[in-house]
């Protein structure tokens, strides 16, 4: 006897997948959406694979039909996606929606969307819980456009209950902007040196996708209308999460610490590089789903490097992951980096 039927939107994704695996195995009928509509490798065969573009005019009313038990959006943004899941209540028993820790801010008003302002970056309590205030909605910033999107589910929690995911760091197969490539590539290029800013203390909450996923499948079998944190067990600091790379490629490298921000350029920068932690509490998802963890972030990274790998081979890291060129930076300038060492003498 199946659970009910589950929608999945965005079901290619990083996130899609794991959560279509994480459903089918809890007994749930799921229909896959993507914009693709391409069956997914590890996809079980009784999976149903649909080609879905969410802002075509009808497309979402037309493939829900009559209707589904529970839809799961891993692509959505703004009030407008929110108007639209709402405008098809009547076809929703419930949803549960990915949002994103990035829509704290901390006393100062400042947040994930000012810190590359002269304000400095923004200083959370730790652990951040979800009581903590957040950025105002609006359509500017990925952050604003996610609290737009909460605020407009939240208050048509009536008419359709939903659960909203703040994550952290994603990672896991399947990233396309994997922040572990920064580490991956450089064990792999047997790099012997790294250089870390910030003391290489930082800390960015990680989210791996099957926690993700544990936790999608929790809050389908739990309709309501609830805003958590979703994040793995621990938050590795950069040093930590170097030196487990270094273990699963099978590497030594040498760590140069850097006190305060990068001492030129971009040298000691990563894609983890705070110098406050990001660290959220996960005790209301433990309450109010029963959440524990289904892999710790060690645990999870062979599977990661191993993914990553195959993705580098034969490739340049820009080629191989098109989507990072939007930083505008070179994470991988090594001449850079031994310029600055040399500089030291």
């Amino acid at each position: 006897m199946t659970k009910g039927n589950a929608f999945v939107l965005g079901a290619t994704g990083q996130v899609g997948r794991a959560a279509v695996r994480a459903l089918v195995a809890d007994g749930w009928e799921v229909t896959a959406a993507s914009r693709g509509g391409a069956r997914d490798e590890g996809c079980a065969e009784e999976v149903r694979s649909v080609r879905l573009d969410r802002d075509e005019e009808g497309a979402l009313a037309s493939a829900l039909g009559e209707g589904t038990d529970v839809l799961v959006d891993m692509v959505a943004y703004g009030a407008g996606h929110a108007a639209q899941l709402t405008g098809l209540a009547d076809r929703i028993g419930s949803a549960v929606v990915i949002s994103s820790g990035a829509v704290y801010e901390d006393d100062k008003g400042r947040s994930f969307d000012t810190q590359d302002q002269t304000d400095g970056f923004p200083r959370y309590p730790v652990p951040i819980p979800e009581s903590l205030a957040t950025v105002a909605p609006g359509e500017s910033t990925y952050g604003t456009r996610k609290i737009a999107l909460e605020r407009a589910l939240t208050a048509a929690g009536e008419l359709l209950p939903t659960t909203l995911l703040r994550a952290g760091a994603i990672h896991g197969p399947h990233c396309r902007s994997p922040r572990e490539l920064f580490f991956v590539k450089r064990a792999l290029d047997r790099r012997p040196v790294r250089v870390l800013a910030y003391g290489g203390v930082s800390r960015f909450h990680p989210a791996h996708v099957d926690n993700l996923a544990e936790l999608i499948r929790l809050a389908a079998a739990r309709p309501g209308t609830r805003v958590l944190n979703a994040a793995d067990p621990e938050a590795p600091t950069v040093v930590e999460i170097a030196a487990a790379v270094d273990a699963v490629v099978g590497v030594e490298s040498e760590t140069v610490l850097v006190d305060g921000p990068p001492p030129v350029g971009i040298v000691g920068e990563t894609p983890w590089g705070l110098d406050a932690p990001i660290v959220y509490d996960m005790t209301a998802a433990e309450r109010e789903l029963g959440y524990r963890p289904v892999v710790g972030y060690a645990e999870s990274l062979p599977a990661t490097v191993e993914w990553l790998a195959g993705r580098l081979a034969g490739r340049d890291w820009l080629e191989a992951f098109p989507n990072l060129a939007k930083y505008g930076q070179d994470w991988f300038d090594y001449a850079a980096e031994d310029a600055w060492l040399a500089s030291r003498g």
